[in-house]
């Protein structure tokens, strides 16, 4: 049975060893319904959603984590987001009219910049980590991320069409303290050996191929367990209340004044697209009354 829009995670019976896989389908499309972009754009912003939730899988936390690309080049803005719930969003901006190549590198579409993990955690103190761009490609950017601010060993593969978006983690657990050196040596010689099996893997491989077949055609030699699916799926988190922070954010005389030169305020959000409206009305509603008993009002 092929499967879509699904997270697996898996682990090395015998090794210090953990994995996750994943393939976005639906949810991909319902990502980038409203952005239309250039072929290498489109695969990059693909690209940041597998990793988000390939992240956001691997760390503990509840609540929100980002992916931002920030740079100065062709794009200089990606966001990725994925919740403990597996729900994904994300949003690429290019330069206005730039003419963006198919074969344009990751360095030429971000120029100098940085790759920016942000985790809001409802359970405790939000925190961000920094790397810079570096390596060619989002897959090694990341690598380093963990490398710096995680102390994880990991590899990381990504791909992204215009139908499917893919990846594949793999991580070295810390070693026990009563580990000896031999056993050091035989999980780092283990840890060298996955890591070039896996520096075979194809992004069209990644796509096209199940995760069991995958897992086999990679590792045969060794058992591994590979735990139940979990459901992925597009969700944005807009919304009246977060709508109506940003306009108080802006202040009573600017909105009055944008509402007396336009007729109304309409927001789009930047990830799903849905308008909301204020009129007048609206607008005088926002501010005369307080943030948890503002209703919806005339909003479309």
């Amino acid at each position: 049975m092929r499967e879509v829009d699904s997270l697996r995670r898996f682990l090395f019976e015998d090794a210090p060893l953990r994995g996750h896989w994943l393939r976005l389908e639906s949810s991909w499309r319902a990502a980038r319904e409203h952005q239309d972009h250039p072929p290498v754009v489109t695969a990059l912003l693909g690209e940041a959603l597998a990793a988000v939730t390939l992240l956001a899988a691997a760390l503990k936390f509840r609540g929100t984590l980002t992916l931002q690309v920030r740079g100065k080049g062709l794009l200089p803005l990606l966001i990725a987001q994925c919740t403990h719930e597996r729900k994904l969003r994300g949003v690429a901006q290019p330069l206005e009219g730039a003419e963006i190549p198919d074969t344009a590198t990751l360095e030429e579409l971000i120029g100098d910049g940085q790759l920016v993990v942000t985790v809001d955690n409802e359970e405790g103190m939000p925190w961000q980590g920094i790397v810079p761009l570096t390596g060619g490609t989002l897959s090694a950017c990341l690598e380093r991320y963990f490398e710096t601010s995680e102390q994880l060993p990991t590899r990381l593969v990504l791909s992204a069409d215009g139908h499917r978006a893919a990846g594949f983690l793999l991580q070295k657990l810390p070693s026990p303290e009563h580990a000896g050196e031999g056993e050091e040596g035989r999980r780092h010689d283990l840890w060298e050996e996955v890591s070039v099996l896996l520096a075979t893997l194809g992004g069209r491989e990644l796509l096209d191929t199940e995760v069991d077949v995958l897992l086999h055609r990679l590792f045969a030699e060794h058992d591994l367990r590979l735990f139940e699916s979990e459901v992925v799926r597009f969700g944005c988190r807009c919304g009246p209340e977060r709508i109506a922070a940003l306009l108080r954010s802006l202040g009573e005389d600017e909105a009055q004044d944008i509402v007396a030169e336009q007729g109304a305020i309409t927001v789009t959000c930047e990830f799903c697209h849905r308008p909301y409206r204020y009129d007048a009305i609206d607008v005088a509603q926002l501010f005369a009354e307080t943030p948890a008993a503002i209703p919806p009002g005339s909003m479309n």
